[in-house]
């Protein structure tokens, strides 16, 4: 039997397996932006609680931080895929059901990666927080702006302008890390070059071109925050 070339091997013909990538593909970005996003709402609130006066949320903030950013990823992973399907086991039994209850792959990579994401981005807003002009903050409270108000009109605006780049970077790590939820079996980019690779015994094939499909969204995505901050900071600019 003739050896397919390698275009032929990820290309969209009948012994192609281009499809398959891209589909495999879109799942890697979808995994990542549902991790992304669960990490933009648990790194505010754990941000929140870093520079709010309570001590108590401030410690356990702290820890959260350092904690996540210790473990390894991986291990998260696990501990969240076993463990949510113990807890499952166990509500299950209550029911009377029998047998290993297993928690779907996608809720794990999505949550497990953006409970680690979250630590991360709980610093990039904690910064730009800094970075907030003081003497804005506290006309608004002269002016008796309640902190909700303030949050939303000055705040809020001016922490995600200047958290943009970190976010940046933060998404980079986001988007490396949805390839260890291949070991819950969600079939994401890297899990499909593996099965490639052994069906056809091609593998540095299918891992270079699943090299170049990283890359490619990373620069896509890296275009997209590089966009994002210039238009957040045009105001800026003009005002200077």
């Amino acid at each position: 039997m003739q050896q397919l070339s390698y275009f032929e091997l990820v290309g969209f013909g009948p012994n192609g397996w281009g499809l398959a990538l891209l589909t495999a593909a879109g799942m890697t970005i979808a995994v990542a932006i549902c991790g992304f996003l669960a990490g933009s709402v648990v790194g505010t609130l754990v941000a929140w609680g870093k520079i709010g006066g309570n001590v108590v949320i401030r410690s356990l903030a702290d820890g959260y931080t350092t904690v996540l950013r210790g473990i390894p990823d991986l291990l998260v992973i696990y501990l969240f895929y076993f463990g949510g399907s113990a807890a499952l086991g166990a509500i299950g039994s209550l029911f009377g059901a029998q047998g290993f209850i297993g928690v779907p792959a996608f809720v794990t990579g999505a949550l497990a990666i953006g409970i680690v994401s979250g630590a991360y981005q709980a610093e990039v807003f904690r910064g730009a927080y800094q970075v907030v002009s003081r003497g804005e903050i506290e006309a608004a409270r002269s002016v008796g702006m309640h902190r909700w108000l303030m949050f939303r009109r000055i705040i809020a605006p001016q922490v995600l302008r200047y958290a943009i780049p970190g976010l940046g970077n933060t998404w980079q790590l986001v988007l490396k890390e949805s390839a260890l939820i291949s070991v819950t079996g969600l079939v994401e980019l890297l899990r499909q070059s593996h099965i490639a690779a052994g069906s056809t015994r091609r593998p540095f094939d299918f891992y270079v071109t699943a090299a170049i499909l990283y890359l490619l969204i990373t620069w896509v995505s890296t275009y997209l925050f590089q966009r994002a901050e210039a238009h957040s900071m045009r105001g800026m600019r003009r005002a200077s």
